[in-house]
């Protein structure tokens, strides 16, 4: 699979793996920016906080995460990531779902 980058209206997506057993991403989330607040019926991903500080909002409660940080997001569990405070690189290792996204909530006007 060649490298493919994903622009999104709050920065972008870098993919470096995809296959059918897992998908490796590096996300750049823009400061003041945030993604859609979303669950996954079947997708679990495990996220490694690579730099900047950030909020994680899961299943109602916020977390200020800070580079180093990993947060597992197993399926059903409603999420967030948001820059609040400065640029923010993250790793993310999920299952192969990349279209098991149901968006709660989204700045940008996307479907949900």
């Amino acid at each position: 699979m060649a490298i493919k980058r994903v622009p999104k209206p709050w920065g972008w997506e870098l993919w470096f793996a995809h296959n059918p057993r897992y998908v490796g991403k590096i996300l750049f989330i823009k400061k003041g920016h945030r993604l859609s607040k979303q669950y996954h019926r079947f997708k679990h991903e495990t996220v490694y906080a690579d730099k900047g500080r950030w909020e994680l909002e899961i299943n109602g409660k916020k977390r200020r995460m800070k580079p180093g940080d990993v947060v597992t997001v197993k399926p059903r569990d409603i999420h967030r990531y948001c820059a609040p405070y400065e640029d923010v690189r993250l790793l993310e290792v999920s299952t192969p779902q990349v279209k098991d996204v149901v968006r709660l909530e989204d700045d940008y006007g996307r479907a949900h």
